[in-house]
């Protein structure tokens, strides 16, 4: 899929509309890697480059479209949130990108597979995963609506049921790091203890995209109080 270039018109339409792009970027990046795991556990790391130079050119794209939101978003916008909590909200989404780049870099560097014991439940956490950053994405694109309903009505109901689904999917996720944990223990001593840190870190990291996903509905939670 093709990469567009939003540059020229993303602003003339709506000031919300670039941080919603770059949410879609974000979320696109973490999107790849189910298939990133799924090439480097068949040990296929010509396909997993493939993938995580996908990456990294979303990854390249979402830093180049929060450079054009910084440089770009009115200092003054007749809207009833502040600009700095705008750019907030844009450098949450950023760090999913950040933290999907760098998961398919440590893995592909190392040429790491996850072990057959915890690899069913590495691919459940990665899935659940990216149903946090899609569910953040989904919170995101109601933006819009919610500033032309002025943050109340069934708009603000429904994104604050949004935000609800998208901290029971991050506790999910957090459950199921904590059970990959224990299962990694439990064969650790079986594997190179090089490889272990390793692997421990990139449950960590995956985690973390689910964590970064949440804090974004977080900070869209803070704006509807305001």
């Amino acid at each position: 899929m093709a990469i567009s270039n939003p540059f020229g018109n993303l602003f003339g339409k709506s000031p919300i509309k670039p941080i919603q792009e770059h949410m879609a970027v974000a979320h696109q990046t973490a999107e790849q890697l189910p298939g990133f795991f799924q090439a480097a556990n068949k040990g296929d790391w010509t396909a997993a480059a493939e993938i995580q130079q996908r990456i990294s050119e979303l990854e390249n794209h979402a830093d180049e479209l929060k450079k054009e939101i910084r440089l770009h978003l009115p200092k003054s916008l007749f809207l009833p949130v502040p600009r700095s909590d705008l750019l907030e909200l844009l450098s949450m989404q950023d760090k999913i990108a950040n933290r999907a780049k760098d998961i398919a870099g440590i893995m592909l560097g190392r040429e790491m597979a996850i072990p057959k014991a915890i690899e069913t439940d590495m691919t459940a956490f990665v899935d659940a995963t990216l149903a946090t950053t899609a569910q953040a994405l989904k919170a995101i694109n109601e933006l819009d609506e919610l500033l032309e309903t002025g943050f109340s009505g069934r708009e603000l109901q429904l994104v604050e049921k949004l935000i609800e689904e998208l901290d029971r999917l991050e506790h999910q996720t957090d459950q199921l790091q904590i059970n990959i944990r224990a299962e990694l223990f439990k064969v650790e001593k079986e594997l190179p203890p090089v490889d272990v840190m390793f692997i421990y870190r990139v449950i960590e990291w995956v985690g973390d995209v689910a964590d970064r996903a949440q804090k974004v509905g977080s900070r869209l939670q803070m704006l509807l109080a305001r």
